[in-house]
């Protein structure tokens, strides 16, 4: 049974309304937040149009704003877009969905000003921006829009997206649009893509295609910028409306060369039931030439080879990915089509490949992923001097994932860090490797030996013999 000091609702209720009452206007009081939230809370009692009307009324105060957007500032602003948002999807869209539209066209409206007037915390804004797009296809579907406003709505916006937020805007409109208002959006941009255009001076580097990393360049094909938002655009018509063919004809001819984007092909393709294309799409790459085929070409190839009934292939191709690159998912799809107990021998012979291969930090990085600690732990036991510490995107989590069970591991990598911030002298990470130093002391009395390495006292003895000067680390063990 919880407390009665426990903050729940029900022992709030006892407090009684007028004492909550009282606490709401003490706790909002300095909180602009605070206070639209109750506004809105208010406004309820009277129906969604006076809900409508607040969140109306802060979106234009939102759209009147000047002032910059410091960093400190984008969380204010991204709850209060968030708050906006949810109070028009979940409570105006439910009583009237073709103001609750209108309300979060006005919301996504809002974007060009903010980011206009702001440096900081972009991606977190986006984030926001983007799901509002989610959130106006969902209300498009129930509101009784025209398809032609709706369509002409959309490519106004995709048209004009300085900054990204429109990715996603076609397919969350689809079911609103249908097969006709995607015509008609389709109609749009072929007749703003046929209108004179100036070319600036300063965009002479073309774009092949899209790919799933974003654009793929091309220095001697010039694309306009427009050019190529059509053809993006063109292209989500075509997945929407599942135009295999569309799609591929919006490819040039050299784009279909480049791996990502023939294993977009290709995948379109096998899900059409076209394996052959398919095959012949991801051959138009020159594999010869090149051996880092991106992941995505590796995983339309064996499913392309799975489709025509070439197992055996595919296997052996599962295979010969994983020894090249450790790649987690090639030897999982690998193992999942063994029987039974041969997969326990193929799983110790890929770990024996693993233990040996000659990056020891994308072995490491296999085993986390796998996950399989025991082996991490050998592989860095075994080969610690090989350790880079300035790898900080993986050895903080490789310290952690073996520091429970396997502590002269972590030790090793820990270590690692540390010498790498001290021998390079890396003064702004000084406090990381004290850190790291203090979790070197709280392993060390549980291992019980350190082969061939220096004890934690010998070890810390010799950083004060090669580093003692380095009074800005060392005051931070004091």
């Amino acid at each position: 049974m919880a407390a009665k000091t426990t903050l729940n609702a029900k022992n709030l209720e006892s407090l009684g309304t007028q004492r909550l009452a009282e606490l709401l206007i003490e706790i909002s009081t300095g909180s602009a937040a605070h206070k639209r939230r109750l506004r809105i809370e208010l406004a309820g009692n009277h129906g969604s149009v006076e809900i409508a009307r607040e969140v109306r009324k802060r979106l234009a105060s939102i759209a009147r704003a000047r002032t910059f957007i410091n960093w400190h500032k984008v969380k204010a602003l991204k709850s209060d877009l968030e708050t906006q948002r949810k109070t028009i999807m979940e409570t105006v869209a439910e009583d009237n969905p073709e103001e609750a539209f209108e309300l979060i066209w006005q919301l996504l409206a809002l974007a060009d000003s903010i980011f206009e007037r702001s440096n900081a915390g972009s991606e977190s804004l986006i984030q926001s921006f983007q799901q509002a797009c989610e959130d106006a296809g969902v209300i498009a579907a129930s509101a009784k829009i025209e398809i032609d406003v709706l369509a002409e709505k959309v490519f106004r916006a995709v048209q004009d997206d300085a900054y990204g937020l429109y990715e996603n805007l076609i397919a969350a409109m689809t079911p609103a649009l249908g097969h006709a208002g995607l015509d008609r959006l389709k109609n749009l941009l072929v007749q703003w893509s046929e209108e004179p255009e100036d070319k600036p001076a300063e965009d002479k580097r073309a774009v092949l295609g899209w790919g799933s990393g974003g654009p793929i360049y091309e220095d001697e094909i010039y694309v306009t910028s427009r050019e190529l938002t059509v053809r993006i655009a063109l292209q989500e018509i075509a997945d929407a409306q599942g135009d295999v063919d569309a799609y591929i004809a919006l490819q040039p001819a050299e784009t279909r060369k480049v791996p990502t984007v023939a294993a977009e092909i290709a995948d379109r393709l096998l899900k059409a039931g076209r394996a052959e294309e398919a095959f012949d799409a991801l051959g138009e790459v020159d594999t010869r030439s090149r051996g880092d085929l991106p992941l995505e070409w590796q995983l339309a190839h064996v499913a392309t080879l799975e489709a025509l009934g070439r197992a055996g292939e595919a296997q052996a191709y599962r295979w010969a990915c994983f020894e090249q690159s450790l790649h987690h998912q090639h030897l999982k799809a690998f193992l999942k089509r063994l029987p039974d107990f041969d997969d326990i021998e193929a799983e110790e012979k890929a770990f024996a490949h693993a233990q040996a291969f000659p990056d020891i930090h994308r072995a490491l990085a296999f085993f986390l992923n796998w996950p399989a600690p025991v082996e991490a732990a050998k592989l860095v036991i075994s080969r610690k001097a090989e350790l880079d510490g300035d790898l900080y995107e993986l050895m903080p989590p490789a310290a952690e994932a073996l520091a429970e069970k396997h502590p002269l591991a972590a030790t090793f990598v820990l270590r690692s860090m540390i010498d790498f911030t001290l021998d390079s002298g890396r003064s702004s990470r000084y406090k990381y490797a004290a850190r790291h130093l203090a979790d070197c002391a709280s392993f060390a009395p549980h291992i019980d030996d350190f082969g061939n390495a220096k004890s934690h006292d010998a070890y810390v003895a010799d950083l004060k013999h090669r580093h003692g000067k380095k009074h800005g680390f060392w005051s931070l063990l004091t």
